[in-house]
């Protein structure tokens, strides 16, 4: 029997293929937060179409983005406040507004954008706007439903996996091939 843990924190969600919501369709999502007031995470297998360097654009034009922040993907971490920003990283890297989860910390201040544009940032990390949120017991009904499956974080397919790989990356961790899988969903 599939239990899930009390805590969702530091796991990843991964969509089953019978999830309806286009937002969340074939989406692997990291877990920063799951307790009884709600969840939060980000989706970590969307890109935007933009770089690190249209995101600097627009918080200062002044700067001057290295060819590196070209290549830097930015990616859709979820359709709530899609203009706020969320870095994740390897922890031991702090910055002005740093929340640790274990081997992985997530920073959200500009401090870390811009340390990541002049390379003096962590080389692995993954840049989301926006995240995916929960209330109180919805992801756990999402959970009855059987719309997502869930195994612990690994920091390998966050950062170091191609983005269009992730998902199937994350479904192998368990053991599943997803397109093997029904859309209909059931219970035992």
């Amino acid at each position: 029997m599939n239990q899930t843990p009390s805590s969702l924190k530091h796991h990843f969600l991964i969509a089953m293929p019978q999830m309806e919501d286009p937002g969340f369709a074939r989406s692997v999502i990291y877990m920063v937060e799951h307790g009884p007031q709600g969840s939060m995470g980000l989706i970590i297998n969307q890109r935007l179409p933009m770089t690190l360097a249209d995101v600097l654009e627009q918080l200062q034009p002044e700067h001057s983005a290295g060819p590196h922040c070209h290549l830097r993907a930015i990616h859709a971490g979820g359709p709530v406040q899609p203009e706020r920003g969320f870095v994740l990283h390897p922890n031991g890297w702090y910055y002005q507004h740093t929340l640790e989860l274990g081997s992985v910390a997530m920073s959200t201040s500009e401090d870390a954008l811009l340390a990541i544009a002049d390379g003096s940032g962590p080389q692995r990390c993954l840049i989301a706007l926006g995240y995916a949120g929960w209330g109180p017991g919805q992801l756990e009904s999402e959970l009855l439903d059987n719309v997502w499956l869930t195994c612990p974080a690994d920091t390998g397919i966050l950062f170091d996996v191609p983005c269009e790989q992730r998902l199937d990356q994350a479904a192998a961790s368990l053991g599943i091939d997803l397109h093997l899988l029904s859309r209909q969903a059931g219970h035992a």
